[in-house]
Parts: structure tokens; sequence; C-alpha cells
């Protein structure tokens, strides 16, 4: 089966070379029962790479079992993915079978696999080299047959140096790593898949679709898409819904662009790869600010010399300038202090309260009084 055929059938829409190379990639594994790791950000569409092994691969006959495990609670994993006894924990009223029994034979997709806890990590490990696991509360070796596909948006080697992810299982993990890349490099693939999901909103809500003038298209083309097509997606759905008139402008891109995101226009340029920190342009500005002062000093000495201008005149002048830019400087150098103080005091009692309690983020949770969802989200945000 061609590349084309296979976007075709799973809604994959795109000429990137890089998705092209990622599909070609899953195509060539799929006869193989090679563990592969799929790589990308959140929002580029790595659930579609184990679907098209797995449909191409000689299990494809057998259970296809996908399982989020960063939205399993820690205190259940083990049970979750390997099964359990009657009588192993409170609540276990019988013997219940794990996502890798039932999946035996077939291809078990774990997705955010970078979330597991370290002992299940460890259990993985077994299974990855020997097949074998034993049930919560059983002392039984239990055996499977089965494929295993992980996906991550963790930096893992970053994870294994931080102690967060095991070094031997990343290895066995990435026998073949498939990358998808983000939206953001995939070019005029942006406004394909606008396109297409103004078409599809259009059909959904029986209304015309959405049309963007050349300006709004550049735009959508140069934003950054931090959350990649599913981003895209939610924001086409919001202007199909939301705008009467159905000719998109830049100004109205905008709006919405900026409603939901604060730092818009999140906009690629050509310094895109040299990844300014907020707090690095911020200094780039006071540099500039300053750099200016004393280039209009230069110019203002130059006319003095050839007697333009009056010097009494500008020694006043110029001394309220540089009042202005010290106080202007000053203020945003507090300004750039507080909010990075402010950052680090968060990271450090997030990072204390998970060290506390050896990475369990129930307890850390519970500790910072706040929901678990709530330190999950503040963890990727912070790059904990």
């Amino acid at each position: 089966m061609d590349i084309n055929s296979i976007k075709r059938n799973y809604g994959i829409l795109g000429k990137s070379i890089d998705l092209n190379r990622a599909i070609d990639i899953a195509v060539q594994v799929s006869s193989t029962d090679i563990t592969t790791l799929v790589t990308g950000e959140s929002g580029t569409g790595k659930e579609n790479i184990p679907k098209i092994i797995h449909s191409l691969s000689n299990r494809k006959h057998e259970n296809f079992i996908s399982v989020n495990c960063g939205a399993i609670p820690e205190g259940t994993i083990d049970s979750e993915l390997f099964g359990h006894v009657k009588g192993a924990f409170t609540g276990a009223h019988e013997t219940r079978k794990g996502y890798f029994e039932v999946a035996n034979k077939g291809t078990i997709f774990l997705d955010e696999v970078g979330e597991l806890p370290m002992s299940t990590q460890a259990r993985l490990l077994r299974v990855l080299e020997n097949g074998e696991y034993i049930k919560v509360g059983s002392s039984e070796v239990s055996k499977t047959d089965v494929r295993i596909i992980a996906a991550t948006n963790v930096n893992l080697s970053q994870a294994i140096k931080d102690g967060k992810f095991r070094e031997d299982l990343y290895y066995r993990l990435s026998t073949i790593n498939i990358n998808l890349p983000p939206l953001r490099k995939r070019g005029n693939d942006v406004q394909l898949l606008f396109r297409k999901f103004a078409v599809d909103f259009a059909d959904k809500y029986n209304t015309d679709p959405i049309m963007l003038d050349n300006e709004a298209i550049k735009l959508i083309q140069d934003y950054n898409w931090p959350g990649n097509i599913r981003e895209l997606k939610n924001f086409v759905q919001n202007l199909s819904v939301l705008e009467k008139e159905k000719n998109i402008s830049k100004s109205k891109i905008v709006s919405y662009l900026s409603s939901k995101n604060q730092n818009l226009p999140i906009i690629k340029s050509n310094i895109e790869d040299n990844d300014f920190s907020e707090r690095e342009i911020l200094y780039k500005v006071l540099f500039d600010m300053k750099k200016d002062l004393n280039h209009l000093k230069k110019i203002t000495d130059e006319l003095i010399g050839k007697n333009k201008i009056n010097k009494d005149d500008y020694d006043e002048n110029i001394l309220q300038v540089d009042n202005f830019y010290k106080k202007e400087m000053k203020e945003e150098e507090y300004f750039i202090e507080q909010n990075l103080s402010l950052f680090e005091h968060e990271k450090n009692l997030i990072s204390k309260a998970l060290n506390k309690h050896n990475g369990k983020r129930k307890n850390a949770a519970k500790d910072l009084g706040i929901s678990e969802r709530t330190l999950y989200r503040k963890i990727k945000e912070l790059n904990l």
C-alpha cells in the first residue's frame, strides 16, 4: 500500500517530507515485531502511527489496545496493565485481566509512556525482555505475546538524566524511533488542514465554509501553533460556529488567537531556531533602548560640534531623556526579576513536593493543595 492510500484511509492530510518519512518508516516496520517508539509534540497525530503499523502487520486480525499511561492514577496502573488476583487489594473482589493479557497475540499502544512510574517501568522492561509479567497480588509468572508500540511528547533523554525514566527501558522501546514533525515545520500543510477542517465543520453545522484572505493565510502559516493539529482544528471550529461573515480577515484571526493566547502573536520568523526565552527578549529590548540612546547622544554631539544646535538646550533635554530611559529600564528589570522569582518559586515548590513523595503526583498534589490534574498540567508547563 502506498503512502497516499494510507493517508486517505486514516484521514491524514499533508505533503510534508518529514510526515511522509514517518509514515514510510511505519510501513517498513509493520511486517516485523520490532518495538517502536513514536515521538513528537502534543497534538501532532502520534496516535495514527500505531494504527497504521498494526493494520499492516501479521497481527492485524488480533486485538489492538490503546492505553493512555498519563491518564491512569499511579496506584492502579499496575493493575490496569498487568491485571490482579482476587483479594490483591481493597476492592479487588475478583480476578481481573490486564491489558497485556487481553492484547495477547495482538498489539498494545502505550501512549504517554514517559509518565509511567518507575516501578511500572521495571515491570514493563520484563515484558519487553522475555514476555513475562506477574499480576498484582500473585506470585505466578504469566506470559504474553504482544507487540509494543509506545509514544511520548516527553524528552526521554532528559528524563533519564533527571532520574525519571529508566535508561535500559528507553533503549528497549526505541529500537525504531518515528518522529512526527510539529505543525509549524510542515509548511503549506497548515493551509491544507485549515481548508479541510473548514469544509468538515461547514457540513457538520450546515453552514458555508469559512474562507481566508491572503493576509489571513500568511498569518496562520506564520503562527507557531504550540498545540499543533489539535489546536488548529479547535480554532477552525470556533470560527465556523461563531462567525456569521465567512470571509475571514487577518484582524479577525488575530482577535481569536490573542483571546486564547496572551502572548500572541507567536509568529515564526527568521530567528525561529534561536529559541529566545521571554527573559532574553526583554533584556534584548532593554539593551536596544540603551543602544538607541547612546546613538542619539553621538549624533547630537556631532551637531553641537557643527554649531547646529544650542549646547545648553541639549544638556537639559538629554538629561530628561536619560532619566526617562533609566527609569524605564529599572522598571523593566524589576518586572523581569519579579516574574522570574515567581516562576522559580512555583517550580521549586512543586519540585520539593514531588521529591518529598518520591514522584507520586497524587500525594504531592494533596500536599500542595491542588488537584492531581492541575499538578500534571503544571509539571508539563514547567518542564519538570
